[in-house]
């Protein structure tokens, strides 16, 4: 076990560079995840773990031989921690290299296309692995996945749910391949209602919070399914929308089989 006090100490330095610069993760392949239930979350599903900071007197579970294990002052912690209120812990995992598969041999897939909230691609993602999505598309200008309020919001999905970034005509031809159909969510009136949509093997397309799904991930979509919702009533966000159209494929009714 070592002991950093100093907040210049170099390997403090990488942490919070880790927490605050995307390019900077992606160069190091690395990512900070906030607390005990993400730590025990990488532990458990293999994340990577290469170090472990916490502040004295933090409980911590059994770590591993070969994680530099390192305490530091309260202070120090947090800065080096992304959230407000440090939870005593942050560790620092490898990213996983995820090259795009030739084809998809699971059933239920989503593609997001610029769902820029890293609050709103976390929250999907632990929708879809709650509800047995099989993987996740990012298409550009997607929020980082490895963000650190995209960490915090998957709640250890980002170690299970495997999840690749490409444009959205690598997508499409993907899925063609694969024979999977694309449902783009959208709040249409001549949109098939999910009820009603055949649920049993497709990818789902959540888009843009503020824009929805752009023409082009449209344009691969055979069909738009819908949420019946009250006459007169806004559309649900991203992330509530992405979650109502898994529940229903994933709750075994009529169309989900």
């Amino acid at each position: 076990m070592e002991r950093i006090t100093s907040r210049a100490d170099p390997l403090i330095a990488h942490v919070r560079k880790l927490v605050s610069d995307a390019a900077y993760r992606a160069d190091r392949a690395a990512f900070v995840c906030d607390g005990p239930k993400l730590l025990d979350e990488a532990l458990r599903w293999d994340g990577g773990v290469s170090a472990v900071f916490f502040a004295e007197g933090t409980p911590l579970p059994e770590i591993p031989e070969g994680i530099r294990a390192v305490e530091v002052p309260a202070g120090v912690l947090g800065t080096m921690s992304p959230s407000k209120t440090p939870q005593g812990v942050v560790c620092v995992c490898s990213m996983r290299d995820r090259p795009l598969p030739e084809t998809l041999d699971g059933r239920r897939y989503l593609v997001l296309d610029a769902v820029q909230d890293p609050g709103n691609v976390g929250t999907i993602l632990r929708t879809a692995d709650a509800f047995g999505a099989d993987g996740a598309l990012l298409l550009p200008g997607c929020a980082d996945v490895y963000h650190p309020r995209t960490v915090r919001a998957t709640m250890g999905a980002v170690f299970r749910l495997p999840v690749w970034k490409c444009t959205a005509a690598a997508a499409g031809a993907l899925l063609r391949r694969s024979g999977i159909p694309l449902y783009g969510a959208a709040a249409r009136a001549d949109a098939l209602d999910v009820r009603e949509a055949d649920l049993g093997r497709f990818a789902l397309a959540i888009g843009n919070e503020g824009q929805g799904l752009s023409r082009e991930v449209l344009s691969l979509c055979p069909w738009t399914i819908r949420i019946p919702m009250e006459p007169g009533r806004d559309s649900l966000n991203a992330a509530m929308a992405a979650g109502v159209i898994l529940w229903e494929a994933a709750r075994g009714g009529p169309s989900s089989r």
